[in-house]
């Protein structure tokens, strides 16, 4: 980046970490923080999302949708979440590039499962071959957020299943009393005031996401931990910057990192606790009413 940096053989003392640290491995170092934040803010809606969607069609009077909401959420909390993260990228991209072998290439006359071998002709490969790095990118970073959003969100539709049935059913008998649908009843009733029983248990979601973004290894995206794990190592004459095993020092500062969004997040959710407690009858809600008398 510095000029003085094209020679780091006559580095010493400050000039040599200036550089050391704003080499280009180091960069890619700083930029993983970016994707670590982004996948999080991604993941957290589209998480949100499919909990909701999982939470209503466990509510659902139709039998069938009811069962496809509880076998989702029974089966994405009951199996272990390194195999998600591997199953859903592999099963997902093979069924595309299933799809777009038969629609790209209509004659070819070999099976596509020869033994353990998934074969499709070039045309249909996901990420196309020869496609710029930012697009494969793209697509390994898309198939990481759909594989957290369908885990997570089978927690999230638990928590909010939850909390709708923590809305006192008086009131939702009230409003049916009062002419409304069973939908407005839901719309007006159940769906303001479920999100302060449920932020308990976003608040827990939350934080295994982030402790969970690790796992980004697993799909091939380079993360904070993996380039902690390779600039902290000790290096040999083939790098620019030898160095002794510094990994403690890298750890330390991903410690900071997590540390720093435990802190934030938990802020954020006590002060949605608050503004959702105004005027509802849970303890915070007394508490608050009782400190304003």
């Amino acid at each position: 980046m510095f000029s003085f940096c094209s020679d780091p053989s006559v580095l010493s003392g400050l000039p040599w970490f200036v550089c050391y640290l704003t080499s280009a491995t180091h960069l890619d170092f700083y930029r993983a923080f970016g994707v670590v934040m982004l996948l999080l803010v991604v993941t957290a809606p589209a998480a949100l999302a499919i909990g909701m969607g999982g939470a209503m069609a466990i509510r659902a009077r139709f039998a069938p949708l009811s069962l496809l909401g509880k076998a989702y959420v029974n089966i994405a909390r009951g199996v272990p979440d390194i195999v998600f993260f591997l199953f859903v990228p592999i099963a997902l991209g093979q069924g595309i590039e299933y799809v777009l072998h038969h629609i790209n290439c209509p004659d070819w006359d070999q099976p596509i499962r020869q033994g353990n071998d998934f074969l499709v002709c070039r045309e249909a490969k996901m990420p196309p071959i020869g496609a710029p790095a930012w697009v494969r990118d793209a697509y390994a970073f898309g198939m990481a957020v759909l594989a957290f959003a369908l885990v997570f969100g089978a927690f999230v539709a638990n928590t909010l299943h939850g909390a709708m049935q923590a809305v006192p059913h008086a009131q939702i008998e009230t409003a049916e009393a009062y002419g409304m649908t069973r939908a407005q009843a839901f719309r007006r009733i159940v769906l303001p005031q479920m999100w302060v029983y449920a932020l308990p248990g976003l608040s827990n979601i939350w934080q295994i996401l982030i402790k969970a973004t690790p796992l980004l290894f697993l799909l091939g995206i380079q993360d904070v931990v993996y380039w902690a794990r390779e600039l902290g190592g000790q290096k040999t004459t083939l790098y620019s910057y030898p160095h002794p095993d510094w990994r403690m020092w890298y750890f330390l500062a991903l410690l900071g990192f997590y540390l720093f969004l435990t802190w934030l997040s938990e802020r954020g959710f006590g002060w949605l606790t608050l503004r959702l407690s105004h005027g509802q009858a849970t303890a915070e809600g007394e508490r608050m009413r009782r400190a304003a008398a």
